[in-house]
């Protein structure tokens, strides 16, 4: 596969997706930019071809997330618009988490955003944020337990013995957090 062809298939999406996170034309030209020279460098890694759209938007995400590391490194980000390949009518546990994780206090959405989102260690995430490394590790724990919380009251999920969250998504319609 070429990297013309990705990018007439993708560049717009790509483009519109960064412009909707940065809100900044100009960055958004050099991080479309910069995501395109990473995915030419990488094509030939990309060992499932229907996979590529997906494979596309995690490197454009991850494009982002370095750039707004780089801006401030004492501003957490904490938006949490993934990139999906889902049509809008469609239902999908993203949607779910979307919404649980806007929902979270501040107190437990930042450090879990930095960790589980923006890829950044614990420590790292005690000295973004000043706090102890103890109280860090706290909160990214209490976010998580609150997602799988979230899960059970939105979506009816339940707790299986061994602590993994299983069920089936509702209809958007019935869905506590989506509708």
């Amino acid at each position: 596969m070429k990297t013309k062809l990705v990018w007439d298939l993708y560049a717009d999406d790509v483009s519109h997706f960064i412009l909707s996170k940065v809100k900044d034309d100009e960055v958004t030209d050099d991080l479309l930019q910069e995501t395109f020279i990473k995915i030419h460098m990488k094509l030939d890694t990309l060992q499932d071809e229907t996979k590529l759209k997906s494979w596309v938007f995690a490197v454009a995400r991850h494009t982002m997330m370095d750039y707004f590391r780089n801006q401030n490194p004492n501003t957490v980000q904490t938006d949490v618009d993934l990139p999906s390949e889902h049509l809008a009518t469609d239902h999908t546990k993203e949607d779910c988490l979307r919404g649980i994780i806007k929902s979270l206090p501040k107190k437990y959405r930042d450090p879990l955003v930095l960790a589980d989102i923006q890829g950044l260690k614990q420590a790292q995430i005690s000295e973004r944020l000043n706090l102890p490394l103890p109280t860090v590790k706290s909160q990214i724990q209490r976010g998580r337990k609150l997602i799988a919380k979230g899960f059970v009251e939105c979506c009816d999920f339940k707790i299986n013995d061994d602590g993994y969250l299983v069920g089936e998504l509702k209809e958007r319609e019935h869905c506590k957090v989506c509708h």
